[in-house]
């Protein structure tokens, strides 16, 4: 198995997709000749030419409303938006067409496209570059919303969401994209939507997070072992819509307290929407209330202030011990 970061893995499952089918097309602002603002779509322009990978004016209405008719076509567009703050003038076309064309025709119809997008903190970038809002993509009747924590899963992910018959919102962690390097198979994998993963194992808290987030879960179940001999069972949520709620619940009857660690701000976030499944399905096996770190309920700090602003080891680590100390 090779070692890559995640940007190394993402431009393979594109690759790979596109060597696969003919009718996968790559297209955004930048992607071709200049390759991505992060090289996520290095080497694709000179391979697969200037018919397959496109770039395309500055105008993500338009990207994704042409990405639309492309798939109502027959093709399989991935559309990237160059940062997820960028993204709310395609909402026209995400909400009225990809969201609703299988119920608009009674399923004769779908929109089989990816909207990739670099979303998130961590990088010192300015406004509208690191907000963290999954939460309105999930609101939204039937689009998917992805979240890959690593390599290996953001490769095997994107090329289930290439694959996918309907519209694919894919978030990609920028804080996670050299971050780190895992080992990712030689052979293509293609891993469900919609399924969690248990990272590691344990009987006494349950942790959910995604993302970048994941590794500051990790980083505070070690600490919270090593100081109290806590065993914590984290659950990468992989992800937000469709959630995999069964994973989650079996683990919280299983341990009795749960901690769930986003990025995002916590009004009306997705752990809200895990709280309340967890509330309905596996109230009477808490020992705790359900603990919840996020970001504060203000708009994105500059680079400057951001460190203070998102969740980090430490905020993970005081929710952990205040739902153990219940």
């Amino acid at each position: 198995m090779a070692r890559m970061n995640m940007v190394q893995a993402i431009n393979l499952a594109l690759h790979e997709e596109m060597k696969r089918d003919e009718n996968v097309i790559v297209m955004g602002q930048d992607v071709g000749v200049n390759e991505g603002v992060f090289r996520v779509t290095a080497g694709l322009y000179k391979e697969f030419g200037e018919r397959r990978v496109i770039d395309t004016p500055l105008a993500e209405s338009g990207i994704l409303g042409t990405a639309v008719g492309m798939a109502l076509a027959g093709l399989r567009p991935v559309a990237e938006m160059q940062f997820s703050g960028f993204s709310y003038l395609m909402m026209g076309h995400l909400e009225g067409h990809c969201s609703r064309y299988r119920s608009r025709t009674h399923g004769h119809l779908t929109v089989p496209l990816v909207v990739r997008m670099p979303y998130g903190g961590g990088v010192r970038a300015l406004e509208h570059h690191s907000e963290s809002r999954e939460a309105m993509f999930a609101h939204i009747p039937g689009i998917k919303v992805v979240i890959p924590s690593g390599p290996r899963n953001a490769r095997a992910l994107l090329t289930a969401a290439i694959r996918d018959a309907d519209t694919v919102v894919f978030m990609e962690p920028k804080r996670s994209y050299r971050a780190f390097r895992e080992e990712v198979p030689e052979e293509s994998e293609v891993w469900p939507i919609g399924k969690a993963r248990v990272v590691q194992e344990g009987t006494d808290l349950t942790l959910v997070s995604w993302g970048a987030m994941l590794r500051m879960a990790l980083e505070a179940a070690g600490e919270a072992h090593a100081r109290r001999g806590v065993s914590v069972e984290i659950i990468d949520l992989l992800s937000i819509s469709p959630m995999d709620t069964e994973t989650i619940l079996d683990s919280v009857k299983k341990t009795g307290r749960c901690v769930i660690a986003q990025e995002a701000p916590l009004r009306l976030g997705p752990a809200s929407e895990i709280i309340a499944r967890i509330n309905d399905k596996a109230l009477l096996y808490l020992e705790a209330p359900v603990g919840r770190v996020g970001s504060y309920d203000v708009v994105t700090p500059y680079f400057g202030r951001e460190q203070a602003y998102f969740p980090g080891v430490d905020s993970v680590r005081r929710a952990i011990d205040e739902t153990l100390d219940f």
